[in-house]
């Protein structure tokens, strides 16, 4: 039985949460939540997977991607980051207008499509919010970078992704100048959580913890 694109994009979706947890079983309820699904929903998506071999289930911990699995998610996520990066380099999107286009895009996009687009696009190695996107072969690069929140000023910092598809805060962040690659520095932070205060482009700018959270950062040697 070959793999349906919605168990693709399930498989996806784990796949990122484990990535961004550090932890390679992720809840249903953390899925449920990620795909926007009931929790009996993905726990009869759960049951197909594990069936086919591309999940194992342990009790009290939730599913972990097996290898067969872990190269499904690969391959999706691989399609959607393309997308999302031929969609601003060669139709002129915006970055805060790619997530949802790429989500319709995806699933019918052909290996030798895929190919093609990252031929035209110059053979990009992030998307247009950082994340890396792992190649034809299914590999990918693992990054090392930080949550802006964790970070002690002052601080040298270079943007490496940016962790979120709302389109208000993407455009804001754009505005701000906080996009991959951006070098930034941390000035200070107000303590309880508070605003902190950034240079970016030579200009200072206050940013809240809310947007801090969903920076990843790098620091500068």
């Amino acid at each position: 039985m070959s793999i349906s694109a919605v168990m693709q994009e399930y498989l996806a979706e784990a796949y990122r949460i484990a990535s961004d947890q550090g932890e390679p079983y992720v809840s249903t309820s953390a899925l449920a939540e990620a795909m926007g699904v009931t929790a009996p929903a993905v726990a009869r998506m759960a049951t197909r997977l594990r069936e086919l071999g591309y999940i194992d289930h342990e009790p009290y911990h939730g599913m972990c991607l097996t290898k067969i699995g872990e190269r499904e998610a690969l391959k999706a996520i691989r399609r959607h980051r393309l997308a999302e990066v031929f969609l601003t380099k060669v139709m002129g999107f915006k970055w805060h207008e790619v997530h949802d286009e790429a989500d319709q895009l995806g699933p019918v996009i052909s290996e030798q499509l895929a190919k093609r687009m990252e031929e035209m696009t110059g053979f990009p190695k992030r998307c247009p919010h950082g994340e890396p996107i792992p190649t034809a072969e299914g590999d990918i690069e693992q990054l090392h970078d930080v949550s802006l929140s964790d970070i002690t000023p002052p601080s040298e910092l270079k943007v490496s992704r940016v962790k979120t598809h709302d389109p208000e805060k993407l455009r804001y962040l754009a505005e701000l100048g906080l996009v991959p690659e951006a070098p930034i520095a941390l000035l200070s932070r107000a303590p309880f959580n508070g605003p902190l205060r950034l240079r970016i482009n030579g200009y200072e700018q206050v940013i809240g913890a809310e947007l801090a959270e969903i920076l990843r950062v790098t620091t500068l040697e």
